[in-house]
């Protein structure tokens, strides 16, 4: 009873904050900032997020990577990445939606690319996509109504990690005319 409740709240709050922004493929001479979200989970998520950086500095793109760190963090960890850009299991409210102060900070951004570089993405992160008013949006799994213009999944039988799909992204971004 409670999923099917939380489910009703899910559907009826992205219905009422879903970007209306038409989306599509852009070339990288129109992509003036950026937003990509990460899994801090990976092990390769600094060389992912180093990787990120650089691409788009070298392309004059402003942006930011938020990272998704859903661990359980004990009162002697620390949290290893910024903490205004970072998603936490405590960031979700009762329906798995990010704290309004993760939202305006995404929203600040203004970001005309949004890339979620997480494999296997939960409601915080397609209700990001979904709200996110980027002009094109790029993941790794396709999303009900066709949310990301483009789609890097792994090849059948091969388990990749993020750098490497953010690897065959850059490709493709640079190739776009």
């Amino acid at each position: 009873m409670f999923d099917f409740i939380k489910k009703f709240f899910r559907k009826s709050s992205l219905r009422k904050h879903s970007s209306t922004i038409p989306t599509e493929i852009l070339p990288l001479g129109k992509i003036h900032s950026y937003v990509a979200i990460i899994d801090a989970e990976e092990s390769t998520f600094d060389e992912c997020k180093t990787a990120i950086m650089n691409f788009f500095r070298a392309h004059d793109i402003k942006g930011c990577v938020f990272f998704q760190d859903f661990r359980k963090i004990g009162s002697e960890d620390r949290l290893i990445t910024s903490i205004q850009t970072t998603i936490t299991k405590k960031d979700l409210d009762w329906i798995g939606r990010p704290s309004r102060y993760k939202l305006n900070v995404l929203e600040e951004q203004a970001p005309d690319l949004f890339i979620s570089l997480i494999k296997d993405p939960d409601f915080a992160i397609e209700y990001m996509a979904r709200t996110s008013k980027a002009r094109f949006k790029i993941g790794r799994r396709q999303m009900s109504g066709n949310l990301f213009d483009l789609v890097i999944s792994d090849p059948a039988g091969k388990n990749i990690s993020q750098l490497e799909s953010f690897t065959a992204i850059k490709s493709y971004l640079t190739k776009i005319q």
